[in-house]
């Protein structure tokens, strides 16, 4: 070894080494750095996104909750703004029959209330019918346990067996429902006269 081959200096060597090895921990620190910082700006997106839509949420849940109670409340104002016009002829009818003080005794006065009422009552059936309100009166049709609640079973000569003989009370139907069944009587066939039952007594009223 010469003089001027001197070893390295030992202190230089680690430094120069410690550079050389410490660029990748440093690297990987920022680039963990990186990802956190975007992993977070995410989360703080979709939290945004998230209360976002349960405020969208609420708000339909409220909007919807209004329009059901509107719905509930203002539902049969159609039907009521029709019904004014029966109203209005029933106030016709009964001021062309006098108050109670002086009533109306006189043919034509008489006459005039009787025409009234009926043309209330038609108007009334006309509104039922536009709103889907049908008026169920079966007299002389095959009794229908469905649309028809039987009363009394009577004998009848003209009316056959099964079909009804008189309405008590008419029913009403909407749609395919029925909100009040027509009350009849029921034919169960001619009398006999020496007794006994009447032919096809037995009739079937049960839905």
């Amino acid at each position: 070894m010469s003089e001027h081959d001197y070893p390295p200096n030992a202190d230089q060597s680690g430094d120069d080494n410690a550079e050389i090895d410490g660029d990748a921990p440093f690297d990987e620190r920022d680039e963990a750095a990186g990802a956190a910082s975007a992993a977070q700006d995410e989360i703080a997106q979709l939290n945004d996104r998230v209360l976002r839509l349960a405020a969208e949420l609420e708000n339909t849940r409220r909007r919807a909750g209004r329009e059901k109670l509107d719905a509930s409340r203002y539902a049969i104002a159609g039907f009521t703004r029709d019904l004014l016009a029966v109203a209005d002829n029933f106030e016709r009818a009964l001021r062309a029959a006098g108050d109670e003080s002086q009533p109306a005794t006189s043919d034509e006065a008489i006459s005039g209330l009787i025409a009234g009422l009926r043309m209330t009552e038609k108007e009334l059936f006309n509104v039922f019918e536009r709103h889907g309100v049908q008026r169920v009166f079966p007299e002389g049709e095959k009794f229908d346990p469905h649309l028809h609640q039987a009363v009394a079973q009577v004998p009848s000569e003209t009316v056959p067996t099964g079909h009804v003989v008189d309405v008590a009370q008419a029913g009403f139907t909407i749609g395919d429902r029925v909100l009040r069944a027509a009350m009849v009587t029921v034919s169960n066939g001619a009398a006999q006269s020496s007794g006994g039952e009447a032919p096809g007594a037995h009739v079937d009223t049960e839905a």
